[in-house]
């Protein structure tokens, strides 16, 4: 019983794919202007360099999903956009309920957020750090309520999806073509 469970764990002969340059080419400069563009954008909307609200790290994890695997099922728009904004209310709503109890917030946010993805089909790892937030954030984000799902959620998903649209879009490899399905 014990020998099947551990072999388990040794796992399968990795498939070591390397990527062609230009194709990381693309990948990499558009990570790179989703980012600037979104730090910009929190500029232009009068945030200070401190505060940076349209900027959260999960939208890091979601750039790399987009523009670094593309055909990837997680980084298809309905799971990008499902992902954040479900997390982000299960993260607002734990939040309300339990302010006191972060530690178990946490955790209760991130596995319902987990759940609902599955049962939505919007599976997006980043989602998942973006719930997180809504439970660990600054007061800022405590403050913003449930509007921390339109902005600086929504706004941020709406505006990396653009770019991602564009820039994968560019290049002539079939394999960059994006999205693979909307719903």
């Amino acid at each position: 019983m014990i020998k099947p469970y551990v072999r388990r764990m040794r796992g399968q002969k990795r498939d070591c794919t390397r990527h062609s340059p230009n194709e990381i080419f693309w990948s990499g400069i558009g990570a790179f202007i989703s980012i600037y563009a979104l730090y910009l954008f929190n500029q232009y909307l009068g945030f200070s360099s401190a505060d940076r609200l349209y900027l959260i790290s999960s939208f890091g994890a979601s750039t790399i999903l987009v523009y670094g695997v593309p055909q990837a099922d997680y980084a298809q728009p309905r799971n990008v956009v499902g992902g954040h904004l479900i997390s982000a209310f299960i993260g607002i709503s734990i939040y309300n309920l339990m302010p006191e109890q972060v530690e178990l917030a946490s955790a209760l946010t991130v596995s319902l957020s987990l759940m609902a993805m599955h049962l939505t089909s919007t599976i997006h790892p980043p989602g998942g750090g973006t719930g997180l937030l809504a439970v660990i954030g600054s007061g800022q984000i405590h403050n913003l309520g449930y509007q921390f799902i339109f902005y600086p959620v929504l706004t941020s998903v709406v505006f990396l999806l653009a770019l991602g649209l564009i820039f994968n879009n560019i290049s002539r490899n079939p394999n960059r073509h994006y999205p693979k399905f909307w719903y």
